[in-house]
């Protein structure tokens, strides 16, 4: 079988639901981007999430997920993605990665964003502004017809002559009914075969760029990950739907780096 036809495509009936999710989680993300200032720790955050999606009748689809701890992602500075909120304090010219993804009627919304916390230093602005850049690069390759391949390297393409690279070891990916489904969605061009993509399909799209190394480290808490020079890293993500038309963002929101 054609590696294409493991992509789920989904139904009408699907894709309204997928939208109610996505638009659920993006409301959860944009809420806690007012959250995120100077003194407020983590964990606040993270249980600020919780009472947000419990508002709107949705729960969180990583808690518990392979064990994970927290309600959300949130990540600082050299933390690319997948930190658990706990009792560090947000401090003036961090930047925080906050990765929200919720389970409403049985469907998944996931999406991410980079939030600048007063002022921080150019370098720094500038990997913001360019991950965002890449993402919506990479979403204009996100139509029917199109190759997947087409859509990955978008991303690397778009960030590499600007100084800065991609992680390789964590990929964006389908999402639907489960958090991860085929395909993988690297943010560098794939080698081999790639598939066409159809209308119907539904892909988070999660560029992960660092300022520095794209060599990573785990920490020990098993989830955590941080670049190994200690530069920042900046995150981005929507929920795509591929149609035959333009691409839809499941999870809309206003276009724009927090903070900046």
């Amino acid at each position: 079988m054609a590696r294409r036809h493991k992509i789920k495509i989904k139904t009408p009936h699907e894709i309204g639901k997928m939208r109610v999710a996505g638009q659920a989680a993006s409301e959860v993300l944009m809420e806690l981007v007012k959250a995120v200032e100077p003194g407020r720790t983590t964990l606040e955050i993270d249980q600020l999430a919780k009472e947000l999606m419990k508002e709107r009748d949705c729960k969180s689809a990583f808690l518990g997920y392979r064990g994970f701890r927290g309600q959300i992602c949130i990540s600082v500075n050299e933390e690319i993605v997948h930190g658990i909120g706990g009792p560090r304090k947000i401090q003036p010219g961090d930047v925080v990665k906050l990765d929200v993804g919720v389970v409403k009627s049985g469907f998944i919304g996931d999406n991410a964003i980079t939030v600048a916390v007063g002022e921080i230093a150019e370098e720094t602005r500038r990997l913001l502004v360019a991950t965002e850049e890449s993402l919506f690069a990479a979403i204009n390759h996100a139509r029917a017809g199109e190759r997947l391949a087409d859509l990955c390297g978008a991303v690397e393409e778009h960030v590499r002559p600007l100084g800065f690279t991609v992680v390789r070891e964590f990929v964006g990916h389908g999402v639907g009914r489960d958090l991860h489904e085929e395909p993988q969605v690297p943010n560098y061009r794939p080698q081999g075969k790639s598939p066409i993509l159809e209308p119907g399909m539904t892909l988070a799209i999660e560029p992960m760029v660092n300022a520095g190394t794209a060599s990573i480290r785990i920490l020990d808490d098993g989830w955590t990950v941080i670049t190994t020079d200690k530069k920042p890293s900046a995150h981005f993500e929507h929920t795509v739907l591929v149609t035959d038309g333009e691409p839809e963002l499941l999870t809309w929101r206003p276009r724009g780096v927090p903070g900046l």
